[in-house]
Protein backbone atom coordinates (compact mmCIF):
# COMPACT_ATOMS: atom_id res chain seq x y z
CA UNK A 1 0.00 0.00 0.00
CA UNK A 2 1.34 3.19 -0.97
CA UNK A 3 0.82 6.27 1.30
CA UNK A 4 1.64 9.63 0.43
CA UNK A 5 0.80 13.17 0.74
CA UNK A 6 0.56 15.99 -2.30
CA UNK A 7 -1.09 19.21 -1.02
CA UNK A 8 -4.47 18.62 0.66
CA UNK A 9 -4.68 15.22 -0.69
CA UNK A 10 -3.49 12.02 1.30
CA UNK A 11 -3.11 8.77 -1.63
CA UNK A 12 -4.06 5.86 0.03
CA UNK A 13 -2.94 3.03 -2.43
CA UNK A 14 -4.42 3.91 -5.50
CA UNK A 15 -7.45 5.74 -3.37
CA UNK A 16 -6.91 9.64 -2.97
CA UNK A 17 -8.89 11.52 -0.21
CA UNK A 18 -8.97 15.13 1.40
CA UNK A 19 -7.17 15.74 4.45
CA UNK A 20 -10.43 16.88 6.18
CA UNK A 21 -11.84 13.22 5.35
CA UNK A 22 -9.20 12.01 7.28
CA UNK A 23 -9.80 14.47 9.94
CA UNK A 24 -13.49 12.83 9.87
CA UNK A 25 -12.07 9.31 10.08
CA UNK A 26 -9.55 10.17 13.10
CA UNK A 27 -12.56 11.81 14.94
CA UNK A 28 -14.78 8.82 14.07
CA UNK A 29 -12.61 6.40 15.40
CA UNK A 30 -11.61 8.19 18.31
CA UNK A 31 -15.52 8.09 19.24
CA UNK A 32 -16.02 4.79 18.94
CA UNK A 33 -13.02 3.33 20.65
CA UNK A 34 -14.86 5.87 23.42
CA UNK A 35 -18.19 4.26 22.71
CA UNK A 36 -16.38 0.59 22.83
CA UNK A 37 -14.75 1.42 26.56
CA UNK A 38 -18.00 2.55 27.97
CA UNK A 39 -19.99 -0.37 26.83
CA UNK A 40 -17.29 -2.52 28.32
CA UNK A 41 -17.07 -0.70 31.65
CA UNK A 42 -20.74 -1.49 31.46
CA UNK A 43 -20.15 -4.90 31.24
CA UNK A 44 -17.47 -5.45 33.15
CA UNK A 45 -19.63 -3.40 36.12
CA UNK A 46 -21.85 -4.78 39.13
CA UNK A 47 -25.38 -4.77 38.98
CA UNK A 48 -26.69 -2.74 42.10
CA UNK A 49 -30.10 -2.95 43.59
CA UNK A 50 -30.82 0.28 45.41
CA UNK A 51 -33.97 0.41 48.02
CA UNK A 52 -34.67 3.61 48.78
CA UNK A 53 -33.18 4.99 45.86
CA UNK A 54 -34.96 8.51 46.47
CA UNK A 55 -33.97 9.46 50.13
CA UNK A 56 -31.27 11.99 50.93
CA UNK A 57 -28.52 9.07 51.06
CA UNK A 58 -30.01 6.62 47.75
CA UNK A 59 -29.84 9.40 45.21
CA UNK A 60 -26.09 10.18 46.30
CA UNK A 61 -25.44 5.95 46.09
CA UNK A 62 -27.23 5.93 42.74
CA UNK A 63 -25.17 8.69 41.57
CA UNK A 64 -21.76 7.42 42.70
CA UNK A 65 -22.69 3.55 41.34
CA UNK A 66 -23.84 5.36 37.91
CA UNK A 67 -20.30 7.06 37.63
CA UNK A 68 -18.00 4.43 38.17
CA UNK A 69 -19.68 2.40 35.14
CA UNK A 70 -22.13 0.09 37.11
CA UNK A 71 -25.89 -0.80 36.20
CA UNK A 72 -28.29 0.37 38.88
CA UNK A 73 -32.08 -0.94 39.35
CA UNK A 74 -33.32 2.08 41.63
CA UNK A 75 -35.98 0.92 43.80
CA UNK A 76 -38.98 2.60 45.11
CA UNK A 77 -42.72 2.79 46.16
CA UNK A 78 -42.86 5.85 43.71
CA UNK A 79 -40.48 5.21 40.42
CA UNK A 80 -41.73 8.40 38.86
CA UNK A 81 -39.84 10.48 41.37
CA UNK A 82 -36.29 8.89 40.24
CA UNK A 83 -35.44 11.81 37.49
CA UNK A 84 -32.03 10.59 36.47
CA UNK A 85 -31.17 9.88 33.30
CA UNK A 86 -28.52 7.12 32.78
CA UNK A 87 -28.21 4.43 30.51
CA UNK A 88 -26.98 1.88 32.89
CA UNK A 89 -30.09 2.89 35.07
CA UNK A 90 -33.44 1.14 35.67
CA UNK A 91 -36.26 2.70 37.96
CA UNK A 92 -38.67 0.05 38.84
CA UNK A 93 -41.47 -0.24 41.54
CA UNK A 94 -40.76 -2.24 44.51
CA UNK A 95 -41.91 -3.08 48.06
CA UNK A 96 -39.93 -3.76 50.52
CA UNK A 97 -42.85 -6.15 52.48
CA UNK A 98 -43.74 -7.67 49.59
CA UNK A 99 -41.23 -11.06 49.43
CA UNK A 100 -42.51 -11.40 45.75
CA UNK A 101 -41.54 -8.01 44.99
CA UNK A 102 -38.54 -8.34 46.33
CA UNK A 103 -37.28 -11.56 45.02
CA UNK A 104 -38.07 -10.47 41.42
CA UNK A 105 -36.00 -7.66 41.72
CA UNK A 106 -32.91 -8.92 43.41
CA UNK A 107 -32.64 -12.11 41.62
CA UNK A 108 -29.59 -11.59 39.61
CA UNK A 109 -27.46 -8.79 40.87
CA UNK A 110 -24.47 -8.55 42.75
CA UNK A 111 -24.99 -6.55 45.42
CA UNK A 112 -28.10 -5.00 47.00
CA UNK A 113 -27.93 -1.64 49.12
CA UNK A 114 -31.10 -0.65 51.08
CA UNK A 115 -31.28 2.72 52.94
CA UNK A 116 -34.88 3.26 53.92
CA UNK A 117 -36.69 5.10 57.27
CA UNK A 118 -40.06 4.62 58.67
CA UNK A 119 -42.18 3.07 60.86
CA UNK A 120 -45.15 1.33 59.94
CA UNK A 121 -48.48 1.12 60.89
CA UNK A 122 -49.52 2.57 64.64
CA UNK A 123 -47.13 0.04 66.34
CA UNK A 124 -44.93 1.37 69.18
CA UNK A 125 -42.93 -1.36 68.92
CA UNK A 126 -38.84 -1.25 67.65
CA UNK A 127 -40.33 -4.44 65.23
CA UNK A 128 -42.28 -2.17 63.43
CA UNK A 129 -39.85 -0.01 62.33
CA UNK A 130 -39.06 -0.40 58.75
CA UNK A 131 -35.50 -0.52 58.64
CA UNK A 132 -35.81 -3.74 60.75
CA UNK A 133 -38.35 -5.25 58.56
CA UNK A 134 -36.25 -4.77 56.05
CA UNK A 135 -33.17 -6.34 57.08
CA UNK A 136 -35.44 -9.47 57.95
CA UNK A 137 -37.28 -9.51 54.43
CA UNK A 138 -34.39 -9.60 52.15
CA UNK A 139 -32.28 -12.02 54.55
CA UNK A 140 -35.16 -14.20 54.22
CA UNK A 141 -34.93 -13.97 50.09
CA UNK A 142 -31.41 -14.00 49.94
CA UNK A 143 -31.27 -16.97 51.91
CA UNK A 144 -33.69 -19.23 49.82
CA UNK A 145 -31.51 -17.58 46.66
CA UNK A 146 -28.62 -19.57 47.95
CA UNK A 147 -24.80 -19.66 47.02
CA UNK A 148 -25.53 -17.06 43.66
CA UNK A 149 -27.64 -14.46 45.84
CA UNK A 150 -26.40 -10.82 45.58
CA UNK A 151 -24.31 -9.44 48.81
CA UNK A 152 -26.45 -7.42 51.50
CA UNK A 153 -25.43 -3.25 52.57
CA UNK A 154 -27.81 -2.27 55.18
CA UNK A 155 -27.66 1.52 55.96
CA UNK A 156 -27.64 1.32 59.50
CA UNK A 157 -28.02 4.47 62.36
CA UNK A 158 -25.62 6.23 64.23
CA UNK A 159 -27.32 5.62 67.47
CA UNK A 160 -25.79 1.82 67.66
CA UNK A 161 -22.37 3.50 67.64
CA UNK A 162 -20.90 3.58 70.89
CA UNK A 163 -19.86 7.25 72.20
CA UNK A 164 -18.67 5.84 75.59
CA UNK A 165 -17.08 2.39 75.88
CA UNK A 166 -20.67 0.12 76.77
CA UNK A 167 -22.92 3.46 75.84
CA UNK A 168 -24.30 3.82 72.53
CA UNK A 169 -25.42 7.67 71.29
CA UNK A 170 -28.83 6.21 71.18
CA UNK A 171 -28.55 5.75 75.04
CA UNK A 172 -27.45 9.35 75.32
CA UNK A 173 -30.05 10.49 73.50
CA UNK A 174 -32.80 12.97 75.73
CA UNK A 175 -35.72 10.31 74.58
CA UNK A 176 -38.56 12.87 76.20
CA UNK A 177 -37.41 15.02 73.87
CA UNK A 178 -37.56 13.03 70.75
CA UNK A 179 -41.05 11.88 68.56
CA UNK A 180 -42.04 9.10 69.19
CA UNK A 181 -41.64 7.56 65.57
CA UNK A 182 -38.04 8.98 65.43
CA UNK A 183 -37.25 6.60 68.73
CA UNK A 184 -38.76 3.91 67.14
CA UNK A 185 -37.09 4.23 64.03
CA UNK A 186 -33.62 4.67 66.67
CA UNK A 187 -34.46 1.24 67.85
CA UNK A 188 -35.30 -0.46 64.72
CA UNK A 189 -32.19 -0.06 63.60
CA UNK A 190 -29.95 -1.33 67.04
CA UNK A 191 -32.85 -4.22 66.36
CA UNK A 192 -31.95 -4.76 62.90
CA UNK A 193 -27.71 -4.56 63.66
CA UNK A 194 -28.38 -7.68 66.57
CA UNK A 195 -30.28 -9.35 64.25
CA UNK A 196 -27.53 -9.51 61.16
CA UNK A 197 -25.18 -10.30 63.71
CA UNK A 198 -26.64 -13.57 64.06
CA UNK A 199 -27.21 -14.61 60.41
CA UNK A 200 -24.08 -16.26 58.90
CA UNK A 201 -25.86 -17.97 55.71
CA UNK A 202 -25.94 -14.29 53.75
CA UNK A 203 -22.99 -12.15 52.92
CA UNK A 204 -24.15 -8.74 54.62
CA UNK A 205 -22.32 -5.64 56.00
CA UNK A 206 -23.97 -3.03 58.12
CA UNK A 207 -22.94 0.52 57.12
CA UNK A 208 -23.09 3.17 60.26
CA UNK A 209 -22.87 6.83 59.20
CA UNK A 210 -21.53 9.26 62.27
CA UNK A 211 -24.25 11.84 64.04
CA UNK A 212 -24.05 14.01 62.01
CA UNK A 213 -24.56 14.02 57.70
CA UNK A 214 -23.65 17.13 55.84
CA UNK A 215 -24.27 18.43 52.31
CA UNK A 216 -21.09 18.68 51.62
CA UNK A 217 -19.03 17.84 48.67
CA UNK A 218 -17.41 14.73 47.80
CA UNK A 219 -13.93 14.72 48.53
CA UNK A 220 -13.36 10.72 48.19
CA UNK A 221 -11.44 11.09 52.14
CA UNK A 222 -12.68 9.19 55.38
CA UNK A 223 -12.08 6.47 57.84
CA UNK A 224 -13.99 3.10 58.21
CA UNK A 225 -13.98 2.39 61.90
CA UNK A 226 -16.11 -0.25 64.32
CA UNK A 227 -18.90 0.04 66.97
CA UNK A 228 -16.99 3.09 68.76
CA UNK A 229 -17.93 6.58 67.02
CA UNK A 230 -15.02 8.30 64.48
CA UNK A 231 -14.43 11.75 65.45
CA UNK A 232 -12.42 14.26 63.59
CA UNK A 233 -9.71 16.67 65.28
CA UNK A 234 -12.33 18.88 66.85
CA UNK A 235 -14.63 16.18 68.58
CA UNK A 236 -17.57 16.31 65.72
CA UNK A 237 -18.57 12.92 64.31
CA UNK A 238 -19.72 14.13 60.53
CA UNK A 239 -19.45 13.01 57.07
CA UNK A 240 -20.89 14.20 53.80
CA UNK A 241 -23.86 11.84 52.23
CA UNK A 242 -21.62 12.06 49.21
CA UNK A 243 -18.61 10.57 50.59
CA UNK A 244 -21.38 8.24 52.55
CA UNK A 245 -21.76 7.02 49.44
CA UNK A 246 -18.47 6.54 48.24
CA UNK A 247 -17.83 4.52 50.97
CA UNK A 248 -21.15 2.29 50.20
CA UNK A 249 -19.76 1.54 46.97
CA UNK A 250 -16.32 1.06 47.76
CA UNK A 251 -17.52 -1.59 49.92
CA UNK A 252 -19.75 -3.12 47.16
CA UNK A 253 -17.10 -3.64 44.87
CA UNK A 254 -14.43 -4.74 47.33
CA UNK A 255 -16.62 -6.51 49.61
CA UNK A 256 -13.58 -6.32 52.44
CA UNK A 257 -16.17 -6.40 55.60
CA UNK A 258 -18.21 -9.33 54.95
CA UNK A 259 -21.07 -10.12 58.07
CA UNK A 260 -19.13 -6.88 59.94
CA UNK A 261 -20.76 -2.93 61.02
CA UNK A 262 -18.40 -0.81 60.27
CA UNK A 263 -18.72 3.12 60.38
CA UNK A 264 -17.59 5.71 58.45
CA UNK A 265 -16.59 9.47 59.27
CA UNK A 266 -14.24 11.60 58.66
Amino acid sequence: MRVGESNHIVYLGNMKITRRTVSFLQRLFACALVSASSLALADDGLDIVVYGATGKVGTHVVQEALERGHNVTAVSRRPAQITAQHVNLSAVKGDLLDETSVADIVTGADVVIVSVRGVIGNSDKPESALQYMAAEMLVDVLHKLGPDAPRLLHVGGSGTLEVEPGVTFAAKLPTILLPRGLEIEILGQMLALEFLGKVDDVNWTYVTPPKNFTNGPRTAEFRIGGAVALKDGRGRTRLSRADFAVALIDEAERAAYPRQRISVAY
